[in-house]
C-alpha cells in the first residue's frame, strides 16, 4: 500500500493538470448554447474512465445530457462500489465578479480556481485517479467498481431516476460512494450522514391586464409586486417559524446524541457571520445555527421580479410579479405533499384583487443513512489513515435528490466521502478546490477501497 501511495504523491503535478483540462470545457447543462460542451464533457470522462482501467465504459445518451457509465468486475465474490459524480457545472453569472475567466483554470496558493472546481468535477475526479493508480501499481483492483456520471444534476436530474431504474441489475452494487459534499473545516475528514430535500415552487401573481401608468390608475388596482411582497412577508412569524399549516407535520426531531455531537463541533457563530459580512446571524428560536442548517426545513424566496427593473425611472403599476420559492426538506418529509400544502396555502391568503398561477418545479426528498454500515466504517477507517486525524459525522443543509433514489430503487446506502468546503464558492464567482484535498481525496479513496474490500 504505500508503495501505491508514494505513486500517487508523485503523479501529483500530472493529476492536478488533468484536472485543469477538465475543468476548461464550459459543461454548462441549463444553457442551450453549451450542448456541444456537455457532449464533448461526457465524451472526456468517459476516455478517463477507460484510461483509468476500466473495461467497460458506456456514454447513454438521454432526453437531456448524456450518463457516462463505467466498470471493471474483474473481482468475483467481492464487493461492488457504485462510484456517483456529475459532470455538468453551474452558470458562470455574474461574469464580472470572477477574478479569473471562469473556464480558464488557475492555481493560486494551493487552490485550482475554475467553474466545476469543488461542484463536482475536482471531487469526481479523485475517483477516477484513484482506481487509475490502483492498477497502475497493483494491475487490478481488490474488488469490483462501478461509475455512474451524469450532465443534469445542476438542473434537478431529470433523466437520471428512470435510468437507475431501467438499469437495476447494470447498477448492482453494495453501497455508492459519493463526493459532492463538504468538509465540516480544512483538513478534518468528514462523512456526512444526512441531507435535505427540497421542494422549488414558482409563484406568479397577475393583476390588470397590462403595465399602467401609476398616475393614472395607481391606488384603484391592486399592484401585483406590492401584493407578492405583503404575501411573502406572512410566510414566517417574528420567531422565524414557517407559517404553513401542517408545515412540519412529519418533521424528524434531531436526538439528542445528534444534538451532544453538533455541540462538540463547537461551531462558531461570530466567526460564521464574520465570513459571510453579516452583522447578526437569524433563524427559527431554539435551535443553534447547525441545527438550523442541518436538520430544520426552511423557506426561502431565491428570486423576485416584476415590473421595470432598468435604469432609470417608469412610473407603472405592473401586469405581474413573480417569486422562485425553495424550501429545504428534513426527514421524513414529502416534497409532494409540502407543495400541495404551501400552493393551497398561497392561494387561500392571497386577496382576490390578483390571479395566483403556482408551479411545482421540481423536488428532492431528505436522506438519513446509517453510521453502523460496513461501507460507512470502511470510509471512516479511510479518512482518518489518510488525513491523520479523527473523522467528524455531520448533516448537511443542501440536497443530493440521486442519494434518495440510489435508497429507493438499489436498496443501499451511500457513502458521502466529501471533500470540498462550503466557503469554496460553490456556485459563485471565484469557485475553487483545495489541491491538498485533491491529493488527500485520491488517497481516502484509494484506502477506502482497500478496507471496504476485506
Amino acid at each position: 500500500m504505500e508503495n501505491l501511495l508514494s505513486f500517487v504523491k508523485n503523479n501529483y503535478e500530472v493529476y492536478v493538470n488533468e484536472l485543469a483540462d477538465y475543468l476548461r470545457i464550459p459543461s454548462i447543462s441549463t444553457l442551450a448554447e453549451n450542448k456541444k460542451d456537455m457532449q464533448l464533457c461526457a465524451k472526456f470522462t468517459a476516455e478517463k474512465l477507460k484510461k483509468a482501467g476500466l473495461n467497460r465504459v458506456e456514454i447513454f445518451q438521454t432526453e437531456g445530457h448524456p450518463i457516462v457509465y463505467g466498470e471493471w468486475l474483474g473481482a468475483p465474490g467481492k464487493p461492488t462500489i457504485l462510484v456517483y459524480g456529475h459532470y455538468d457545472v453551474q452558470p458562470v453569472d455574474p461574469i464580472d465578479l470572477w477574478d479569473i475567466p471562469p473556464f480558464e483554470p488557475t492555481v493560486k496558493d494551493g487552490k485550482i480556481y475554475a467553474r466545476g472546481a469543488t461542484d463536482d468535477k475536482g471531487q469526481l475526479y479523485v475517483h477516477i485517479k484513484s482506481v487509475e493508480a490502483y492498477f497502475k501499481q497493483k494491475g487490478s483492483l481488490p474488488l469490483n467498481i462501478k461509475f455512474l456520471i451524469e450532465g443534469e444534476e445542476e438542473i434537478g436530474s431529470k433523466n437520471l431516476e428512470p435510468f437507475i431504474n431501467n438499469h437495476k441489475e447494470l447498477l448492482k452494487c453494495d453501497t455508492v460512494l459519493i463526493s459532492d459534499t463538504s468538509l465540516y473545516a480544512p483538513g478534518v475528514p468528514t462523512i456526512t450522514y444526512g441531507l435535505r430535500g427540497l421542494c422549488f415552487l414558482e409563484v406568479e401573481m397577475t393583476g390588470p391586464n397590462r403595465d399602467l401608468h401609476s398616475g393614472s390608475y395607481g391606488g384603484s388596482v391592486a399592484n401585483p409586486v406590492n401584493v407578492l411582497a405583503d404575501l411573502i412577508s406572512k410566510l414566517h412569524d417574528k420567531n422565524g417559524k414557517i407559517n404553513i399549516p401542517g408545515f412540519y407535520n412529519d418533521v424528524v426531531k434531531l436526538m439528542p446524541a445528534e444534538r451532544e455531537n453538533i455541540k462538540k463541533l463547537k461551531f462558531s457563530d461570530k466567526n460564521y457571520a464574520k465570513e459571510l459580512g453579516v452583522s447578526e446571524l437569524t433563524g427559527e428560536k431554539g435551535f443553534s445555527t447547525l441545527e438550523r442548517i442541518w436538520a430544520r426545513p426552511t423557506l426561502d424566496v431565491n428570486g423576485i421580479f416584476g415590473g421595470f427593473t432598468g435604469k432609470g425611472a417608469k412610473t407603472i403599476i405592473p401586469s405581474s410579479a413573480t417569486a422562485k420559492v425553495s424550501m429545504r426538506l428534513v426527514p421524513n418529509q414529502d416534497p409532494k405533499k409540502i407543495s400541495k400544502l404551501v400552493t393551497s396555502h398561497i392561494k387561500k391568503i392571497a386577496p382576490k384583487s390578483v390571479k395566483v398561477k403556482v408551479t411545482d418545479l421540481h423536488g428532492a426528498y431528505p436522506v438519513l443513512t446509517p453510521l453502523n454500515h460496513k461501507a460507512t466504517i470502511s470510509a471512516k477507517i479511510a479518512m482518518e489513515k489518510a488525513f491523520g486525524k479523527k473523522i467528524v459525522f455531520m448533516r448537511e443543509g443542501g440536497s443530493i435528490p440521486v442519494v434518495a433514489t440510489f435508497a429507493k430503487l438499489l436498496k443501499v446506502p451511500s457513502v458521502m466521502m466529501g471533500l470540498g468546503l462550503n466557503s469554496e464558492n460553490l456556485h459563485s464567482p471565484n469557485e475553487h478546490f483545495s489541491l491538498k484535498h485533491f491529493q488527500l481525496g485520491i488517497i481516502s479513496s484509494i484506502l477506502f477501497i482497500d478496507e471496504f474490500s476485506k
